[in-house]
């Protein structure tokens, strides 16, 4: 098998995976899926010698968190509108509870949102972080513990249960 079958065989197994793993670093679709497309034309460059490696995806993993940060140091902070278009929306978005966290979330420095996407949807620890993101391990806990001071005092303050859900 040559490497650019097997570079397009990586594509099609791991492409939805990637592009999951941008959603949560992201926020939001677009910018996932120009995450992922940067972050596949990084590795296609670098394919015949991380093919070696046997761990290509982990390759794109870190890419593409790089390439989160490197855009948030370039446009700082970016506010996302939870406003519809005037055209025609078929997508549900979240309501009350869940949808202010989203908005927490997306309000989160960038920095903040990849430490935790970082620790919380691919369970690295402070060490791996630090490595991935270019930072001491204090930055890693720092960063951690504003951005969840951050989504506590967006939390509304009783849980949701069955019986007050309505």
């Amino acid at each position: 098998m040559d490497a650019d079958s097997r570079f397009a065989e990586f594509v099609a197994e791991r492409g939805d995976a990637l592009l999951r793993y941008g959603y949560m670093l992201a926020g939001n679709p677009h910018d996932a899926a120009d995450l992922v497309q940067e972050a596949l034309l990084k590795l296609r460059a670098a394919w015949p010698r991380l093919r070696r490696k046997e761990n290509p995806e982990s390759y794109a993993r870190t890419t593409m968190a790089r390439l989160h940060i490197a855009a948030w140091r370039l446009r700082r902070r970016e506010l996302l509108a939870w406003d519809l278009p005037e055209l025609e929306h078929h997508d549900q978005l979240p309501g009350g509870d869940e949808r202010r966290m989203w908005q927490a979330l997306a309000g989160l420095p960038r920095k903040q949102r990849a430490v935790l996407v970082l620790r919380y949807y691919e369970q690295l620890d402070d060490a791996e972080i630090a490595a991935v993101l270019g930072i001491s391990r204090g930055t890693v806990r720092s960063q951690a513990a504003r951005a969840l001071d951050k989504l506590r005092a967006a939390a509304p303050a009783e849980p949701m249960t069955r019986g007050n859900l309505r």
